[in-house]
């Protein structure tokens, strides 16, 4: 893959773009195995769901070969800046890795992002030399909050945690692409591969999932679709696809044949 073509955070690089999580499978060997059918690189671990005390022996710690795969701890199941900036400490001192997926929830139905907590949960880490991508509402004004603040990349939801929903704005994700520099990874909401390529087609930097591979019938067979779907959609993005008309055009010029 040519450089140009891998997903740049912060100080690295990683070739795949899709991101996946490792929640809510049915067990540890089909975890594994879908997020090798992922091709995913960089895989969350929710830092309140493991055991962070004994890593060796955690379920999950001990499924994921630090050889094989990058850990991005999260902060997933907090609902105040305090309790994220907590447990993002808690990660980093346990040697999980001094990166951190930032979520800060505001409501328990929705699962929808906590705006003012996130930030300043956000400059409490960064100022704590965290390299922070932070999950948010798919809102403009507190994306560039968020890069003015300094974090590595602004994840901004598709849709609700969890639903499946597929992209439901993307005219505010593409607004949020043109205006920041940082990378863009959407996160939440994509549902199966169509959601995926769809998404990727907005030029998007990336996508991060967890729900659509585990809760899929075959999870390693969702996985290599969802592979295949962004790769797919960023390839459509770069090639620039034709214009929309409300009007037919011959696919074979008329010009030059017989009358």
């Amino acid at each position: 893959m040519a450089p140009s073509e891998a997903l740049a955070i912060a100080d690295r690089t990683f070739e795949s773009r899709l991101i996946v999580g490792t929640g809510k499978y049915s067990d540890p060997d089909t975890m594994v195995a879908a997020i090798r059918a992922s091709g995913a690189e960089l895989v969350t671990v929710a830092v309140r769901r493991v055991d962070i005390d004994n890593p060796d022996a955690d379920d999950i710690l001990r499924q994921l070969d630090p050889q094989e795969f990058s850990l991005l701890p999260n902060t997933a199941g907090c609902y105040s800046a305090e309790e994220a900036v907590r447990f993002a400490r808690l990660a980093r001192a346990a040697g999980m890795s001094e990166w951190i997926k930032l979520e800060v929830l505001g409501d328990r139905d929705t699962l929808l992002p906590d705006t003012q907590e996130l930030l300043t949960a956000t400059r409490t880490l960064v100022e704590d030399g965290f390299v922070v991508l932070a999950y948010t509402n798919d809102d403009l004004v507190t994306a560039l909050r968020l890069e003015d603040l300094g974090v590595a990349a602004v994840m901004p939801l598709a849709s609700p945690i969890g639903s499946g929903l597929g992209l439901l704005n993307p005219f505010n994700i593409r607004l949020i692409k043109a205006r920041l520099e940082i990378p863009i990874i959407v996160d939440a909401g994509v549902g199966t591969a169509s959601d995926a390529c769809a998404t990727m087609e907005q030029g998007v930097d990336g996508i991060l999932m967890n729900t659509a591979l585990a809760e899929a019938r075959d999870p390693v067979r969702m996985a290599e679709a969802m592979r295949g779907a962004v790769d797919a959609g960023r390839r459509a993005y770069l090639a620039g696809r034709m214009p929309r008309r409300e009007w037919a055009v011959p696919s074979s010029p008329l010009k030059g044949l017989p009358g």
